[in-house]
């Protein structure tokens, strides 16, 4: 498995920059690419989560974020059974938004797998126009040591140094 992988702690995608995306393209097919494979035509969302977090890190930095996870299954094509649209999949987005508060600028979490498999978590790295489709390229999302990533970004060029936090527990 050759995916990108993703160590931001920053969301690559909000649920809103992800609408707004895909809104133009309502009549596409919308096709996930992750690990390597490309979904099959069949695919199945099976749940739209809205989840607020509030967590501490091995550092004792507390950290307070939303995220929109998606549930998919990856599923062979059933007979008369296209790929999709991103039209149905943005109605399945409002539908959700009319029961559930959804944070527009939540970070996108995509939980996938076929059956009998283990789910992967992904973020996502791209939304591309590809030949007559959608296509949402996923990237892993392994797990970081939050102050040690900080540490190792660069200083911010338009905001000054990053406050300071404490240091890993390792």
């Amino acid at each position: 498995m050759n995916a990108p992988v993703t160590s931001m702690i920053q969301p690559d995608h909000t649920l809103g920059q992800l609408r707004a995306r895909l809104e133009p393209h309502t009549a596409l097919p919308l096709v996930f690419n992750y690990a390597g494979r490309t979904i099959q035509p069949g695919y199945h969302v099976t749940e739209i989560k809205a989840a607020h977090f509030s967590a501490l890190d091995c550092g004792g930095n507390p950290d307070q974020w939303a995220e929109t996870v998606l549930q998919v299954e990856d599923l062979p094509a059933r007979e008369g059974n296209d790929t999709m649209s991103v039209g149905k999949f943005l109605s399945i987005l409002a539908r959700v938004e009319q029961a559930l508060s959804m944070d527009p600028s939540s970070r996108v979490t995509i939980e996938i797998s076929r059956p009998g498999e283990a789910m992967q978590v992904f973020d996502i790295a791209r939304v591309e126009k590809g030949q007559g489709r959608m296509e949402l390229e996923l990237a892993m999302r392994p797990a970081i040591c939050k102050p040690r990533h900080r540490a190792s970004q660069p200083e911010g060029a338009c905001c000054g140094p990053a406050t300071q936090s404490a240091a890993c527990c390792a």
